[in-house]
């Protein structure tokens, strides 16, 4: 099982913003897994939700070569849960970057309904402490190009964002194989 909490990007600006829908189902096991008979996506899964999209924000001023993780949750809010049928709407904004690492807020919604919002804090794994990547860079790009990234994303100056050499290169290689 793939443990993706957002479906697809609607828009990508890169050091900007970003926004992403994630259909809330039934036949995702974990939907019913904590409330028995009472299916709810939990307010963990949608923070996870925002930390994928907010890494991934912060990821691409490196062109996807540093290596992140949620630091922290500064704080979060929640004010009803998503269920089964609807559809969340995630919208992450860049509050501050650092080459080390990065702050976003999140907001989602339940329609016009703010469902909940919350404050993260991203740091870079320094390579002198893991020298590997987080993700296989084939695999990665597949990843990006599901959730419709390269589709949406625009740079600083409103152009298509492009896919980075060094995964494209990787994507050609596995394709080689």
């Amino acid at each position: 099982m793939r443990w993706l909490w957002i479906d697809q990007f609607t828009e990508f600006e890169s050091g900007r913003r970003a926004s992403a829908v994630k259909c809330v189902s039934l036949v995702e096991e974990y939907i019913d897994g904590y409330f028995v008979g009472h299916p709810v996506m939990t307010p963990s899964f949608v923070i996870e939700g925002f930390a994928q999209m907010g890494g991934l924000l912060i990821g691409q001023l490196s062109d996807f070569r540093a290596n992140l993780v949620l630091a922290k949750v500064s704080r979060s809010r929640f004010n009803e849960y998503a269920r089964p049928g609807d559809q969340l709407r995630y919208e992450v904004q860049l509050e501050s970057y650092q080459p080390d690492g990065g702050l976003v807020s999140a907001k989602s919604y339940l329609g016009d309904r703010l469902q909940g919002e919350a404050e993260l804090t991203f740091a870079q794994v320094s390579r002198d402490m893991v020298d590997l990547d987080f993700f296989e860079p084939a695999e990665f790009l597949r990843m990006l190009r599901v959730f419709r990234l390269f589709d949406v994303g625009v740079d600083a100056n409103g152009q298509p964002l492009a896919i980075p050499a060094h995964l494209l290169a990787a994507d050609e290689a596995a394709q080689a194989k």
